[in-house]
């Protein structure tokens, strides 16, 4: 492990440590391979619903360098120590595989896919952190070259974007490609939904719609976009900040249909949630629940405000809401 590429990932280097290390990764393969593998180990331990980051990460490391070991289950389970390490180290190595599977199939990108019920942060070459939602797919290089930053974006994400006035940053998403310099956005876009919706919390962000053929909108701090197939854009003030507490494993909804949360639902904890009578879709919820708080107890404090009954069907995954 390069002791200045793991230092970057810790936030130890000064500003012009960093220049001159990301200018030495821009001109060497060998770095950027490891870049790249780093950045997938910094993703994959931010999974949520595992042990402590730190701890894993030591023992993560220490498994990849044992890795080419005959004796590697053996390897595991003496440096795991407890259950929950185990899985964890499992766990990872199996997405470590399957992430690069998808990275080497790519060509010059590579591409990381969350799986539900999850969510993930990562950091970019460019020092661009990105929370990347449930269901969500992002395609990235592994370091940016050239006149841009240029990333895609399939779902939901929240960027916090490194300024640099030389090289914007682009993300594409379908029809609609946003650019920044510097600044903090949301993006959603999942393709089950007839809409993209972007939401700018700070900065400047200019959106543009290339199917709708309109000119690109800037949109201010607070604002936000919602593009449909055939309607004209729509720019509004964002209703409710703490939506984007996702982030945190932390679902808020204010004066929400029952219908949208039973959608959000079902992508968060990958279950089919289903509503027996249409009166109860348009019933309002407003609510903050934690990732971890399970799909059994947020549906039970739901109940409080509207009462609904709950018919389980584990055989099908699907849970059925009826008055």
């Amino acid at each position: 492990m390069n002791n200045e590429i793991d230092k970057y990932f810790r936030r130890e280097l000064t500003p012009v440590e960093e220049t001159e290390l990301l200018s030495k990764i821009t001109s060497d393969e060998e770095m950027q391979d490891e870049f790249a593998e780093q950045q997938r180990m910094e993703a994959l331990l931010s999974f949520s619903g595992f042990v402590a980051k730190e701890d894993s990460k030591q023992k993560y490391q220490s498994f990849r360098q044992n890795a080419g070991k005959k004796k590697t289950q053996h390897f595991i389970l003496r440096i795991a120590g407890y259950a929950a390490a185990v899985a964890f180290i499992i766990i990872s190595v199996h997405l470590y595989h399957v992430y690069n599977y998808q990275a080497n199939t790519s060509g010059d990108t590579l591409s990381f896919h969350v799986p539900a019920g999850q969510r993930i942060n990562m950091t970019l070459q460019d020092g661009t952190v990105v929370y990347l939602n449930a269901h969500t797919r992002l395609t990235y290089p592994p370091v940016f070259t050239g006149k841009e930053r240029r990333v895609e974006v399939e779902g939901e994400a929240y960027f916090e974007v490194a300024p640099d006035r030389h090289k914007p940053f682009i993300v594409s998403s379908g029809d609609v490609e946003m650019k920044v310099l510097g600044t903090t956005f949301n993006v959603y876009n999942y393709p089950w939904d007839d809409f993209v919706k972007v939401s700018l919390l700070e900065g400047s962000l200019q959106v543009t719609a290339t199917h709708t053929g309109h000119a690109g909108i800037i949109l201010k701090p607070n604002e936000e976009i919602s593009i449909y197939e055939k309607d004209k854009p729509e720019v509004t003030a964002i209703p409710y900040a703490d939506y984007f507490l996702w982030k945190d494993g932390v679902y808020s909804f204010h004066n929400e249909p029952l219908g949208n949360i039973a959608n959000k639902l079902s992508m968060y904890y990958d279950v089919r949630i289903e509503v027996e009578d249409d009166s109860m879709l348009e019933w309002e919820y407003t609510g903050k629940f934690r990732q971890t708080d399970g799909i059994d107890e947020i549906l039970r404090l739901m109940q409080r405000i509207y009462y609904f009954g709950i018919t389980k069907e584990k055989e099908e995954n699907r849970i059925l809401l009826s008055k």
